[in-house]
């Protein structure tokens, strides 16, 4: 499973994030719950990834 995208997080990525205004990418559950309320931000979950939402 990939990490998170985000600078110094370890955590496995369980959203792809399409951005509008910059490149898409994979995040933690964490990072796609503040990322996704910007405008235009849209979460998609990946595959296999249920058990990393609470």
């Amino acid at each position: 499973m990939a990490e998170c995208t985000e600078d110094d997080c370890e955590a496995a990525a369980s959203v792809r994030l399409h951005v509008p205004w910059d490149a898409d990418r994979s995040v933690c559950a964490a990072h796609a719950r503040a990322l996704v309320q910007q405008d235009g931000v849209v979460a998609e979950p990946l595959e296999g990834t249920d058990s990393e939402w609470p």
